[in-house]
């Protein structure tokens, strides 16, 4: 087994959609930096970022309603929408940059519009609903939504849940027709394809083992080549730490103050997919319904139309399940690799107050099919056996860490951590993840190359026409840019008009 050493600007660990955003942004910031890619697999966007290991909504907060919750005064707090919207808005932006500037072509390959649909069931939900839609009226990201609680308008919205419903328990959903499915697997090959073709050096089958801190403050990082049995150290001023749920164990390893007391717990997921085609085109909406009392917020059941390979398809879930790899494609020795002295507490602590959880995914992991299909037909009355297939779904991996609420809280969403003087940085955490890539990267700039950040506005401002502004504050302008990456994007649908 021999050994090589190289030297580079910049690293980046793992050929996922984080990965392929941050270097497609420094591509454009930072055009001189050369740039190398080690992923342990044969090729990019096979983990995480794969159409068939995501659910493919472009998370923005138009249907999913974890997002908003309601306070105990009765009225709903609709921040977290807001915010989630208007990142997703940047990742929209620069995609349709990269389409303008004949960086990555095609775009009806990657994202399609979608109808997002909110529907629930009981006048207690029904209640919520509504005030939902009263409190995200007058913002300019979600104008254009409509709610209903007709059975006859129900049917139009959504013709194959409402076919066969024979319950009185009240029911309404509200429709938003500017929603996006996101194919986030072609999205990731197509930027690789981009980094490709500006030099970016692209090492498959390598999988990294460790790291190192030089004396010059640069990092060495050992790389074992898979197939050519060789190891390689590649040293570089900046590394990127994207390899989804593998991001954990290689932070650790790096041994920086900030990797201490952080843990990870592993949720599978699993998918049913509609094998008739007949019932597959009676259905063109992301439906998005709400988690059952003591469900997790990723458990939040939803109805998909998605686009993979260019073919219509229908998806149900998702239904959790436990395994104790934090990738598809991982070991089963990683979550109990993954506990060190500096986090068991944390990992125990966390163990105590996520009895319900770890309940629910108990009763998750001994679903039937049979369950699983009475979980579908609350969404689909009629729906029939062999119309449904099974298929697995990626592996997530919750950040679990010592928060102001406690020891050992998990943690729901998407978290950057880097060491103090911003030489490397790790992306943990699940959704809304691939959908606000841009905002974590611009995250990443400014806990790592905040001296850079006046240089590089102007160019972001040209990629991303609304960063550092507010949509609420300045309706007009968004109007016009969401106007335009729409047409940019091939997602035209009669735009809401702003007042």
């Amino acid at each position: 087994m021999s050994s090589m050493r190289r030297e580079t600007d910049v690293i980046l660990i793992g050929a996922g959609v984080m990965s392929a955003t941050l270097g497609s942004l420094l591509k454009e910031l930072a055009p001189e930096w050369e740039i190398k890619v080690f992923e342990k697999l044969a090729s990019a966007g096979e983990e995480s970022s794969n159409e068939w290991n995501n659910a493919g909504t472009g998370h923005s907060a138009l249907c999913e309603l974890n997002y908003t919750s309601e306070k105990s005064d009765g009225t709903i707090d609709v921040s977290k929408a807001i915010k989630i919207n208007e990142q997703f808005q940047l990742s929209r932006q620069f995609w349709a940059y990269l389409v303008n500037s004949n960086l990555i072509r095609n775009p009806q390959d990657f994202i399609m519009p979608i109808p997002h649909i909110s529907l629930v069931q009981g006048e207690k939900n029904v209640t919520f609903l509504r005030s939902r839609l009263e409190a995200l009226s007058n913002n300019p990201l979600f104008q254009g939504m409509e709610f209903s609680e007709d059975p006859e308008k129900l049917k139009e919205w959504t013709p194959l849940i409402m076919e066969g419903r024979t319950s009185n328990e009240p029911i309404a959903a509200t429709k938003i027709d500017s929603g996006t499915d996101v194919n986030f697997g072609a999205l990731t090959r197509m930027l690789f394809d981009h980094l490709k073709s500006q030099n970016v050096e692209l090492n498959y089958k390598h999988s990294v083992e460790d790291f190192k801190r030089t004396n010059d403050g640069r990092w060495e990082v050992k790389v074992h080549d898979i197939e050519g049995g060789n190891i390689e150290y590649h040293t570089a001023k900046f590394v990127f730490i994207g390899g989804g749920g593998g991001s954990l164990p290689l932070l650790q390893k790096t041994g920086i103050p900030e990797s201490k007391h952080i843990g990870g717990f592993p949720v599978s997921g699993l998918f049913m997919v509609c094998n008739n085609p007949e019932v597959v085109e009676q259905h063109h909406a992301k439906v998005y319904g709400k988690a059952k009392v003591g469900a997790p917020p990723m458990s939040v059941p939803h109805l998909d139309t998605r686009y993979i390979d260019n073919k219509k398809t229908l998806l149900f879930g998702p239904f959790a399940g436990f395994s104790p790899k934090f990738l598809k494609h991982g070991s089963n020795l990683d979550l109990i690799g993954s506990v060190k002295p500096n986090n068991v507490l944390t990992m125990l602590a966390a163990g105590v107050k996520e009895m319900g959880l770890t309940k629910y995914l108990i009763e998750q992991v001994m679903l039937s099919n049979e369950k699983r299909m009475e979980e579908l037909r609350e969404f689909i009355p009629n729906a029939k056996s062999e119309d449904w297939d099974i298929v697995a779904a990626g592996q997530r991996v919750q950040v679990i860490k010592d928060t102001e609420a406690g020891k050992g809280t998990l943690q729901f969403g998407t978290e950057v951590v880097s060491d103090a003087d911003g030489t490397i940085a790790a992306l943990l955490g699940a959704s809304p993840g691939a959908s606000t890539a841009v905002h974590v990267m611009l995250e990443v700039f400014q806990k790592c190359f905040p001296e850079r950040m006046n240089e590089w506005e102007p160019k972001l401002k040209e990629m991303l026409p609304t960063y550092g502004m507010s949509p609420v504050e300045h309706p007009e302008l968004f109007h016009q840019v969401h106007t335009s990456n729409s047409q940019i994007l091939g997602l035209s649908v009669e735009e809401p008009v702003f007042a």
